[in-house]
């Protein structure tokens, strides 16, 4: 097994840091200066397909859609954690089961904390003006 000391590991990551800013000004200023640059209202204006723009493109949504969506998020990423439980489940002896239970509802009930918390907030009534 190869071990590098922490100089050669410093010079790598010095150079690599060093070629990624080279790149990056030398794209910057290519497209400086061979891009093409046109200034002017129709340019500032929100794009529609082609068709002229019926309103502005800056329209505040309602609060319910984003906490909708991040408690999607928490819910769907529950799962992702959830699985690696239900496959040790199998794999650890059986004094060991219990503990992986425990652990997996106190995980759960935590969670469901939370969702008796949105829902006593009215996250999820969608009637509420």
């Amino acid at each position: 097994m190869l071990t590098m000391e922490l100089g050669q590991i410093g010079l790598i990551t010095g150079l690599a840091l060093v070629n990624g800013l080279v790149l990056l000004g030398l794209s910057i200023s290519i497209q400086k200066i061979f891009g093409i640059s046109t200034k002017g209202a129709v340019k500032h204006e929100s794009y529609e397909c082609g068709m002229k723009p019926e309103m502005d493109a800056k329209v505040q949504f309602d609060i319910k859609y984003y906490l909708f969506a991040i408690m999607f998020i928490v819910f769907d990423v529950e799962f992702v954690f959830l699985m690696p439980w239900a496959n040790l489940f199998n794999v650890v002896e059986a004094g060991n089961r219990s503990f992986i239970i425990f652990e997996a509802f106190i995980f759960v009930g935590i969670l469901m904390m939370g969702l008796i918390y949105a829902w006593k907030k009215g996250a999820l009534n969608w009637n509420q003006d």
